[in-house]
């Protein structure tokens, strides 16, 4: 009865709200992602002819980090784009008029780890270590292996990046990273790559990755969950160039609407996802169960309010400013057009 209802309710608010008649796009819209979980609901809009359905012609374009995506958009290749957050406020910073209007995902982000940076984390421990146990298994590792454990991320200046950093000293106490971990910048697929060669000790991953990684490595180890690392962790997020423009504002209330649409389905029938997310993400590599189990793990975090990461923003933000990684830091609620959601909301 309630998905019935779902169903009922969003093609009435795309019937009636956005879209009276549906939308006729001028041209393309173009929008660019990073191949992660997190982008789903961009995936289910595309599965399922929604946005076909209401008139929209809309291009997905991949790139395998969030600085790819960002270079794009500065560029105006494309118009808009799900991943990371954090980047865009640099955009911003550069003169470029992007907004987000939903949030796609939060605490995406979680670390794993293999071998001797995993020994003593039982296999129950999928979150919760305490700070002080990590630190400890750190030390451990640091006096029995000789070197400080390589941990992969993506490139300085990305949301994994960040967040790795921020973990380490926010969470845990660290007052310089290179004293305890050597991180190793790289793309998503290099990252899941390095871990299961063991070219690396550790990696900060998302789902998909991790189910493929702790299905090939029964022995690898959460060390730190999405919710360890930061609470209410920003994730990936529908971001949109010009918004207000009158060339935009034909399709992205009714894009919007769709985008948070495929988040309520992503968060309450993840299963019904599987075969668009699988499409787009397995490339023939991966199997429908493990992607219908990442996503079943993945359902409670699939969360398009943006407002639930506006906290989150300024604090990685601050970390950043106080880090030396950014000059100054931006208003982080310019970055945010909460009316569009507001409307869109299931």
């Amino acid at each position: 009865m309630k998905r019935a209802l779902l169903k009922m309710l969003t093609l009435a608010a795309v019937a009636f709200g956005w879209a009276a008649n549906p939308v006729q796009a001028a041209e393309s819209i173009r929008i660019g992602y990073i191949p992660v979980l997190g982008s789903s609901a961009l995936f289910v809009v595309d599965g399922e002819g929604w946005a076909k359905q209401a008139g929209l012609d809309v291009q997905l374009v991949r790139f395998t980090s969030g600085p790819q995506a960002i270079q794009a958009l500065v560029s105006g290749r494309i118009d808009g784009y799900v991943a990371g957050v954090l980047p865009l406020l640099q955009a911003r910073a550069h003169g470029v008029d992007v907004k987000v209007v939903a949030t796609a995902s939060i605490e995406e982000l979680s670390v794993i780890a293999r071998g001797a940076l995993a020994d003593g984390i039982k296999p129950d421990d999928t979150s919760g270590l305490t700070p002080d146990a990590v630190k400890a298994i750190f030390a451990r590792f640091k006096q029995d292996q000789k070197r400080l454990p390589r941990l992969a991320a993506q490139p300085a200046g990305s949301v994994p990046d960040t967040l790795l950093r921020y973990w380490l000293q926010k969470q845990l106490g660290f007052e310089q990273v290179n004293t305890v971990a050597s991180i190793v910048g790289v793309d998503i697929d290099a990252a899941q790559q390095a871990f299961l060669a063991g070219a690396v000790d550790g990696a900060v991953l998302r789902e998909p990755a991790l189910t493929v990684v702790k299905t090939r490595l029964p022995d690898a180890r959460i060390l730190a969950s999405g919710h360890d690392m930061m609470p209410d962790q920003p994730g990936s997020v529908l971001a949109i160039v010009k918004p207000d423009a009158a060339e935009h504002k034909a399709w992205v209330g009714t894009l919007t609407n769709l985008f948070v649409r495929a988040t309520t389905l992503l968060a309450q029938h993840p299963d019904e996802a599987v075969p668009f997310v699988q499409k787009a993400l397995g490339g023939g590599m991966l199997n429908d169960d493990v992607m219908k189990t990442a996503l079943e793990h993945s359902a409670s975090r699939f969360v398009s309010d943006p407002a639930r990461i506006v906290e989150s923003v300024r604090q990685l933000q601050d970390f950043e400013v106080s880090a030396g990684l950014l000059r100054k830091a931006e208003p982080v609620e310019d970055l945010f057009e909460m009316g569009l959601w507001q409307q869109a909301k299931p």
